[in-house]
């Protein structure tokens, strides 16, 4: 372990420190709203994980910040995530220092707490025993006109198309604050694709936690919701990030009127300026479905440490073993997975 910084102190933020932490995040060019104490409080209160926000200060102030979440799993082993049930995370520093210092902290507190793993949802650091995990998602961003009609333009004339099918059936989109009819088209959508879905307390908490930074959305065919997204703002930035729909949204053309919708919102009402569709696997038909969008896919890098050296987990759906339960999920009757569900996806972080 390397001399430690007598100027440079790394301590375990606490509730008095929300303000500036929150401060400070607001003022990195690299942040992510999975870096603002909200998002860990949310963890906290609605998955009821520890969350350890690591905060590195010289005298002058804070000068390094790194939201870890302590994941306890039987299926997958104990984890530290930086940011855990994010897509993006990681240490925001003012000095290569203070990442190195707030970096150190995590391993020792993996090691201390007899952690699997350690990850991080970023690139890894240049430090003994880090490796990178990649090849197993693609991210999708695109900048976005002032005019509305202009990114309509952009668009390719198949999903221009269907986005006008969804107009011309009387689709409607509103907001859905509380989640009530967003969270039973969610859970249909992960059911479809074998996957356990996260309590309706976790969106909730978004809601209540993030504020203006959240908002739920859900698509009307009459009184009846066909699809729905919760999304986050931060900055100039819209991020759709969970999203679903009833089987007959497809062929509904539900989904391209919501994205469509939810870019004039952005555009019109937040000021946006990057649409952020977020993180796929690779392969997946979501992923496919961006690409008609017409958004690049871009390679998602994230940083694996173990204290023994172990390899990560097989978390990939793809695997044999994990293809098999994916299939064996998708047979289970929809009640039963949304009651046996929320206790699984809180542990795969």
């Amino acid at each position: 372990m390397s001399a430690p910084d007598p100027e440079l102190r790394v301590r375990e933020a606490a509730p008095a420190d929300r303000a500036a932490w929150d401060a400070f995040v607001e003022d990195h060019p690299q942040a992510t709203p999975f870096h603002l104490w909200g998002w860990l409080e949310a963890v906290r209160q609605a998955l009821n994980h520890r969350c350890i926000p690591l905060l590195a200060e010289r005298a002058l102030g804070i000068v390094g910040v790194l939201p870890l979440v302590a994941v306890e799993s039987r299926l997958f082993g104990r984890a530290l995530i930086g940011t855990g049930f994010a897509v993006e995370g990681g240490p925001l520093v003012l000095e290569p220092a203070a990442g190195a210092a707030l970096v150190e902290r995590a391993e020792d507190l993996a090691r201390a707490g007899r952690f699997a793993r350690l990850e991080l949802r970023c690139p890894p650091p240049e430090r003994p025993g880090w490796r990178a995990l990649a090849g197993r998602h693609l991210s999708f961003r695109r900048f976005l006109d002032p005019d509305p009609e202009a990114n309509f333009r952009n668009l390719r004339n198949k999903q221009r198309n269907m986005v006008r099918k969804g107009r011309a059936l009387g689709l409607r989109i509103e907001p859905d604050p509380g989640c009530g009819r967003f969270w039973p088209l969610y859970a249909a959508s992960v059911h479809r694709l074998g996957t356990p879905v996260l309590p309706k307390a976790w969106f909730q908490a978004l809601e209540r936690l993030l504020g203006k930074r959240c908002e739920t959305l859900v698509v009307l065919r009459g009184d009846e919701p066909v699809a729905g997204v919760q999304s986050f703002y931060f900055r100039d930035a819209a991020m759709p990030y969970y999203a679903g729909g009833i089987e007959e949204a497809r062929r509904l053309a539900a989904h391209d009127f919501m994205y469509d919708a939810l870019m004039r919102r952005a555009v019109a009402e937040r000021g946006c300026r990057l649409f952020d569709f977020g993180r796929s696997k690779v392969g997946s038909g979501h992923a496919d479905f961006k690409r008609h969008w017409g958004f690049a896919p871009e390679p998602v890098v994230y940083a694996h440490w173990s204290p023994d050296g172990r390899p990560p987990p097989d978390l990939d759906p793809r695997s044999e073993r994990n293809r098999l339960l994916v299939a064996a999920w998708r047979r289970l009757p929809r009640g039963l997975a949304d009651r046996l569900g929320p206790p699984i996806a809180r542990q795969i972080g």
